[in-house]
């Protein structure tokens, strides 16, 4: 459904967000007033203060397909008894406004716990021995399916940008010949502990749709082996907790450097992306960019 509105030309800014968080929440019969932007980066979320509804807004129309598919992996999975956000069933979604899809979720009241990475290799096992029911398809993981936009769109320095391209290109060859050995069937795409939330009945909840696919385990698994074995970002113990419950260490496969590589890659041009947000964000994204420079030395990124 398409609600009619002037394209806006501003950019992804947090009054462009607004302005079609309000539009949206008019078109679905809700109530913005007093509606709290809590989270910009590849959506903008905001949390409605009249219901416990959040609204997701997307980049631009590119990213429609996303939201449809988000939609109705919500869908099958509250179908399937699966602990997943859960869309508005009664409204039409998502929406087009202003050339930006919008959705809308249920809020998810949260508990006095963050979940654990055993709790994250638990679920993520349990997701993938899930089968797809027939009628619905969804794309293969693409690591650069949003790179090519990004580094259009990101108001970085010239020279980063040559590099980025460069280092795309390779990624991309090495990707090629890249060779699984295990079964597709439903990955998360975005797996990090993050994306969990413990809500106030202490159920685990796996959030954000947006990189569902068809593909191979690998592909969820590969985030919280890069962020241990690279960036250092659990203990040795958290680490041992998620490979437990999932079963599988990946850093042993043979194809870990290059998922390492498009891992790494993936998590920089996403901040880059918000660099002229505020000096934060503009230092982290130096950090970072600085780190894919220099494949051998050490990572002192920092979580986001």
């Amino acid at each position: 459904m398409a609600v009619d509105a002037a394209r806006s030309e501003e950019g992804f800014t947090p009054a462009v967000a607004t302005r079609v968080m309000v539009a949206a929440c008019r078109a679905a019969g809700l109530d913005d007033r007093g509606a709290e932007l809590i989270r910009l980066g590849e959506n903008a979320l905001f949390r409605l203060a009249s219901a416990p509804v959040i609204v997701r807004v997307a980049r631009g129309e590119e990213w429609l397909r996303t939201a449809r598919n988000e939609v109705a992996v919500s869908r099958w999975l509250s179908e399937e008894g699966f602990p997943a956000a859960r869309i508005i069933e009664d409204l039409e979604q998502p929406l087009l406004v202003e050339g930006h899809p919008v959705t809308f979720w249920h809020l998810i009241e949260e508990g006095g716990r963050r979940a654990t990475y055993g709790e994250l290799g638990g679920i993520l096992r349990d997701l993938h021995s899930l089968t797809l029911p027939a009628g619905l398809e969804l794309p293969s993981f693409d690591p650069f399916g949003k790179q090519e936009l990004r580094l259009d769109r990101a108001v970085i320095p010239e020279d980063d940008r040559v590099f980025l391209r460069k280092r795309w290109r390779e990624l991309r060859d090495k990707f090629e010949e890249l060779r699984f050995e295990t079964p597709k069937g439903p990955v998360h795409g975005d797996a990090h502990v993050q994306n969990l939330m413990v809500d106030d009945r202490d159920q685990v909840i796996l959030i954000d749709f947006e990189a569902f696919c068809f593909d191979h385990p690998e592909w969820d698994l590969m985030v919280t082996a890069v962020e241990h074995h690279s960036l250092g970002w659990q203990t040795d113990e958290q680490y041992a907790e998620f490979v437990g419950a999932y079963g599988r260490d990946l850093y042993d496969w043979h194809g870990y450097e290059t998922l390492r590589g498009l891992q790494e890659f993936g998590m920089t041009t996403w901040l880059m992306q918000n660099v002229q947000e505020d000096e934060r964000t503009a230092a982290e994204y130096r950090r970072r960019i600085a780190g894919l420079r220099d494949d051998d030395g050490p990572r002192d990124w920092r979580p986001w």
